[in-house]
């Protein structure tokens, strides 16, 4: 039992340690084992959830399963429970740089501001917009979790300040924007 241990410790470390250095030399970042569809945007597979399947935890589980299940063995415990520790630390071992890694990977999320994915977006007016474009007003709208203020326009009567907002199209830096009417009856309107 000890030599699958100290196989496990040594397959684990062997392949943590050659990433590194892979890393470091610029030749490959983490690569998963389950299959993809070809036919995505490779941009689009990145996710949320937690790569359990990915090398680096997979190598971390192995490699920690080794070492404690050895651990556990010179301490004097049975093979069982050496096995069961090993295993046990090998599963938070994969988890613990499952979840590292997710959080690398929301640090590289791109937040750069996209206008165009604004229309469509409701917001409210901050500064009266006046009528048939002949300026810009200023409107508030959450883009990419942000509050954001940005200049707006509008090609019908002026909208007042307070008013919810509609944004239908972008010219240049500016939102081309329309009332909107809500989507629930106020509270109080008894029509």
């Amino acid at each position: 039992m000890a030599t699958f241990f100290l196989a496990c410790f040594a397959i684990g470390g062997v392949v943590l340690t050659a990433q590194l250095v892979m890393s470091l030399l610029g030749l490959g970042g983490d690569h998963e084992l389950a299959a993809h569809d070809a036919s995505h945007d490779p941009h689009a597979l990145t996710h949320d959830g937690l790569d359990l399947l990915s090398v680096r935890a997979l190598a971390a589980g192995t490699g920690f399963l080794g070492i404690i299940g050895y651990a556990g063995l010179r301490a004097g415990t049975g093979p069982v429970l050496a096995l069961g520790l090993g295993i046990a630390s090998g599963l938070v071992a994969a988890v613990g740089i499952a979840w590292l890694m997710r959080s690398l990977r929301r640090l590289e999320t791109d937040k750069t501001l996209d206008l165009g994915s604004a229309i469509g977006i409701e917001g409210r007016v901050h500064l009266t917009i006046p009528a048939q474009r002949s300026g810009a007003g200023k409107v508030l709208v959450a883009l990419h979790d942000r509050l954001l203020e940005l200049p707006a326009v509008t090609a019908g009567p002026a909208i007042a300040s307070g008013t919810n907002i509609l944004v239908t199209d972008i010219d240049q830096d500016t939102l081309v924007v329309s009332t909107s009417l809500p989507l629930l009856p106020e509270a109080n309107d008894v029509s």
